[in-house]
This record gives structure tokens, C-alpha cells and sequence, in this order.
């Protein structure tokens, strides 16, 4: 196989955000910010954030939602000022590099 011939890998970012199992009753009280912020970050940095969301069944030890960024540097800014992570109902998040198979 020659280097013409292998995958161009795209690059992104997963944020993951992981609650304590009582979060989900602040998760509630505190959405209306954190999307707020979800949406003032996208017209600050359009493309930055491809998508974001909840696992609908939490699970234990596995993360309870989950963002895509084209960069680290963004999933970290975005991350540092949440209002689920400031607030506390986030308890741990990571960041994970990601390869998107081209299509």
C-alpha cells in the first residue's frame, strides 16, 4: 500500500463529562446556562463545536455526555467555562483525540 493509498485520516476532539450519580437533578437546574453558553461559544467560534449531547442512559463510570471539536484548545475553553463544569454537576471531563475515517 502506498502512502496515496492510505486513509486521510480528519481529526477531532471529544469532550467527555463525567457526574457524580446525583448530578442529573443539577444537570437539570443548570441547562438552561449551559446551553445558552453552547450557543454563544458556536457564534463566537462557528465550526469549532460540531455537536453535543447527553448519553440518554447513564451508565457507571462511563461518561454521562459528550462534544465534538475540530480542537483541543476549544474543547479545553469550552470545558473551563461551562456552566455544568463551574457549577460542579460535571465532577471530571478529559479530552480525547479522535480519528474520523474519511468518506
Amino acid at each position: 500500500m502506498t502512502d496515496e493509498d492510505r486513509p486521510q485520516w480528519v481529526e477531532h476532539f471529544l469532550l467527555l463529562y463525567f457526574s457524580e450519580p446525583g448530578a442529573r437533578e443539577r444537570i437539570g437546574t443548570l441547562f438552561p446556562a449551559h446551553n445558552a453558553y453552547g450557543q454563544r461559544f458556536r457564534t463566537e467560534r462557528p465550526d469549532e463545536l460540531v455537536m453535543i449531547g447527553p448519553f440518554p442512559v447513564p451508565e457507571e463510570r462511563q461518561p454521562g455526555a459528550m462534544a465534538i471539536f475540530r480542537s483541543a484548545a476549544s474543547a479545553e475553553e469550552f470545558a473551563a467555562s461551562d456552566p455544568f463544569v463551574v457549577e460542579g454537576a460535571v465532577s471530571e471531563w478529559r479530552i480525547r483525540p479522535w480519528l474520523v475515517s474519511p468518506s
